[in-house]
């Protein structure tokens, strides 16, 4: 496992995983900012609700020649059927061996219900058209948070 992490202003290395709409490859998105929004599970308030967000924000997100993109550790069958059920118009990342997790060392162990345990937390990186990393969210409180990268994406595609 590569302790490698992103800084800002640096590149973000190509990849390519399994989405819900066809194998995701960042470098299709040279050209374009991108959102990666990293959830804990499918179907949980939280990360129903930030979906929710990112799914009615769309147009405007396209608006400010931004795509977004979800990763969680979910397999790819209940992304599908997370996104269905949303009907969003994204793709959601499948990232079960938590590689993209790691490059964007977005693991932490957390306390739930006094028990620890290893899981995502919430965080929203930007991504510029040059493929950059030019911003990011950790440890997410879903309520505004859309609205704070929807405005973070129109300010890069006025540069």
């Amino acid at each position: 496992m590569s302790n490698k992490t992103l800084s800002m202003n640096q590149l973000v290395p190509d990849f390519t995983a399994e989405s819900t709409i066809k194998p995701f490859n960042l470098s299709d998105y040279k050209g374009r900012n991108l959102v990666i929004y990293f959830y804990p599970k499918d179907n949980t308030p939280g990360c129903t609700t930030e979906s929710i967000g990112f799914r009615d924000a769309y147009p405007a997100f396209q608006a400010a020649n931004t795509a977004v993109a979800g990763i969680s550790r979910d397999s790819l069958k209940s992304h599908e059927n997370f996104s269905k059920k949303l009907d969003l118009p994204f793709p959601l990342i499948s990232d079960p061996e938590e590689a993209l997790c790691n490059q964007f060392d977005v693991m932490k162990v957390k306390k739930r219900y006094g028990k620890l345990s290893r899981g995502i937390e919430r965080s929203t990186f930007l991504v510029n058209a040059k493929g950059e990393l030019v911003q990011e969210w950790r440890n997410v409180k879903v309520a505004g948070h859309v609205e704070e990268v929807l405005q973070a994406a129109q300010e890069l595609s006025k540069e």
